[in-house]
């Protein structure tokens, strides 16, 4: 009975794509066939997947996780990787453990110091972002009890809608870190990276190679959903 479930369901996302004018769409088994080709096999290519996400460890995030990952991936941005993830514990200690009640309520020295702060990356624009984003955190939380729950309550298949309210009311969580950001909280998101911009091209979607406008995104969304129940393993 799964098995019919699951061929039907594939059959009616194939027909859906097919509805939205994109025609010869790639088999997903074609993509994960050369995925598997390309990493040594379908063991190695499923210890590279991240594990499916869940909605109830989403709902379970504290609000300081919350504003930790968002500052992350903010000082990310135009950074390596590894120079943030080494000074991570100095970003720790200098935003107080990322608590959003006690950073809305520091006055302005406080911020200024941090500018001048050896322990963190010294970009007076990504920390005024911090007390930017710890007021959006809380007054989130004010509204659906914590920010996890709010994500937990926001469904997948208006990623790009969760998105336009990152980048109303956050702080430079816009575009690529707002994606990133709901990838690494454990969000099922997708990331429109230029690896999945080119597959998706190559499926013959009609998207820029940079997809940043929301059109490119509604149609990654849209292509996105229509594809999950041909995998098998997305929850969108």
């Amino acid at each position: 009975m799964r098995g019919q479930l699951r061929a039907e369901s594939a059959a009616s996302s194939l027909t859906w794509l097919q509805d939205q004018g994109i025609s010869g769409v790639i088999a997903f088994k074609t993509i994960r066939a050369r995925a598997e080709k390309r990493k040594g096999g379908a063991e190695a290519l499923a210890r590279l997947m991240p594990p499916k996400p869940d909605p109830k460890a989403l709902s379970k995030l504290r609000d300081d996780r919350v504003l930790a990952e968002m500052t992350k991936r903010v000082s990310s941005a135009g950074f390596a990787w590894s120079v943030i993830e080494s000074k991570w514990p100095g970003f720790e200690a200098a935003f107080l453990g990322f608590e959003p009640s006690r950073l809305v309520s520091e006055p302005d020295e406080f911020w200024h110091k941090l500018t001048m702060d050896a322990r963190i990356v010294r970009n007076g624009a990504k920390i005024a972002s911090v007390r930017e984003n710890a007021r959006f955190v809380l007054d989130v939380a004010k509204e659906h009890s914590s920010f996890g729950k709010f994500l937990a309550g926001w469904p997948p298949s208006n990623e790009v809608g969760l998105l336009e309210v990152f980048s109303k009311r956050g702080g430079h969580l816009g575009g690529n870190s707002g994606q990133m950001l709901l990838r690494f909280l454990g969000y099922d998101a997708f990331v429109a990276t230029k690896d999945v911009a080119a597959c998706l091209r190559d499926a013959g979607l009609d998207i820029a190679t940079a997809p940043t406008s929301k059109r490119d995104l509604l149609k990654i969304q849209e292509h996105s959903i229509g594809w999950c129940p041909l995998t098998f393993i997305g929850v969108h």
